[in-house]
C-alpha cells in the first residue's frame, strides 16, 4: 500500500470528478492521500476533506508566496485548525525567492522600454530592491511563526524550498530536536540532501523523478536512505510520464514509487513498505 503524502485536492482541477479520483487512487493501492493547504482558505478545505473521507488526512499552513497577502495574525486559525484529529502537520510552509517582485518591476520596465543599461541603479531598480527586501523579510518571518506553532503543537511540517536553500536551512535550524521536517518536490543535489539527513529531516519525490533529464533528482532517489524518504505526486502538477503536461492526481503515487523502486534495483512492494512506513512513523497518523 502507498501514501501520497503532497496533494492538493480542494484544488477546483478535482471537483468534477472527486469520487472517481478517490476510487482510482485506491485501486492503484494509495491507501492514504495528505492533503496540503496553501492559505487559511485552504486549509480549512482541506480539513473538511480529511473529517469527510476516511483514506485522506490535513495538513493546514500558509505557503511562502503568500505571504505578503496574507491575513495580519495566521497563527490563531491555524491553531484552531489544527485541533481537528485528522490535522498532522503544519505546511506548506517555507521559502520561494524565485520569482521576486523586483524581477517583475525591472521585466515590466525594459518592456516598457524605460531601462537604459547605462543607468545603474535606476529609480525602478531600487524600488525593486526594496520589494524584494521586503517579500524575504515576510516570507521568512511567515516560516518562523509556523515553525513556532508546530513546535508548540508536537507536530512535524511540510516545508516548501525554492531559490532558498541556505536561507531555508538558517531558519530550520535552531528547531532541530523540537520538530522534524520534509522537503517535499526535493530537486536539489544529494550533497544538500544529507545536510537535511544530518539534521533528522526528510525528503520526497514527485513525478520529476520519471524525466530522464531530471539528473540530481535521480541520482538522489538513488542513493537516499531507504528510512529517508517519501512518495507524492503534488497533484494537480508534476504528472509523472507517461502523463506529463496533463493533470496529475493521488493514482500517480504508484508511477513515482515504481520509478524510485527501479532506480533503487528494489521492487515496488519494498518501496512501498518503506515509504508507507516513513510517512506513517513521520506523520503518526494514529497518535491521536
Amino acid at each position: 500500500m502507498l501514501t501520497d503524502t503532497h496533494a492538493h485536492l480542494d484544488y477546483p482541477d478535482f471537483a468534477n470528478d472527486f469520487p472517481e479520483l478517490l476510487k482510482r487512487a485506491a485501486e492503484a493501492g494509495v491507501e492514504r492521500i495528505l492533503t496540503i493547504g496553501t492559505s487559511l482558505e485552504s486549509s480549512r478545505r482541506a480539513v473538511a476533506l480529511a473529517e469527510s473521507h476516511p483514506c485522506i488526512y490535513a495538513v493546514v499552513g500558509v505557503h511562502p508566496t503568500s505571504a505578503l497577502e496574507t491575513e495580519e495574525d495566521v497563527i490563531t486559525p491555524l491553531r484552531e485548525l489544527a485541533k481537528s484529529p485528522r490535522v498532522v502537520a503544519i505546511g506548506e510552509t517555507g521559502l520561494d525567492f524565485y520569482r521576486m517582485p523586483g524581477s517583475r518591476l525591472l521585466a515590466q520596465d525594459k518592456f516598457e522600454g524605460k531601462y537604459t543599461e547605462a543607468l545603474g541603479s535606476s529609480p525602478v531598480e531600487i524600488e525593486g530592491a526594496i520589494q524584494d527586501g521586503a517579500y524575504k523579510d515576510a516570507q521568512s518571518a511567515l516560516f518562523q511563526e509556523q515553525l513556532d506553532l508546530a513546535a508548540e503543537l508536537g507536530l512535524n511540517v511540510v516545508v516548501h524550498q525554492r531559490s532558498a536553500w541556505d536561507e531555508t536551512l538558517e531558519i530550520l535550524r535552531p528547531y532541530t530536536g523540537r520538530l522534524r521536517a520534509v522537503f517535499h518536490c526535493f530537486g536539489n543535489t544529494f550533497e544538500q540532501a544529507e545536510e537535511l539527513f544530518r539534521l533528522n529531516h526528510m525528503i520526497s519525490f514527485t513525478g520529476i523523478v520519471t524525466f530522464k533529464n531530471a539528473g540530481s533528482v535521480r541520482e538522489c532517489a538513488t542513493r537516499t536512505p531507504a528510512d529517508r524518504f517519501m512518495v507524492e505526486t503534488d497533484c494537480p502538477y508534476l504528472a509523472p510520464v507517461p502523463f506529463r503536461g496533463k493533470r496529475c492526481e493521488p493514482a500517480h503515487t504508484r508511477l513515482v514509487a515504481e520509478a524510485v523502486a527501479a532506480l533503487r534495483g528494489e521492487t515496488l512492494d519494498q518501496t512501498a513498505v518503506a515509504t508507507t512506513r516513513n510517512a506513517g512513523e513521520f506523520f503518526r497518523f494514529d497518535r491521536r
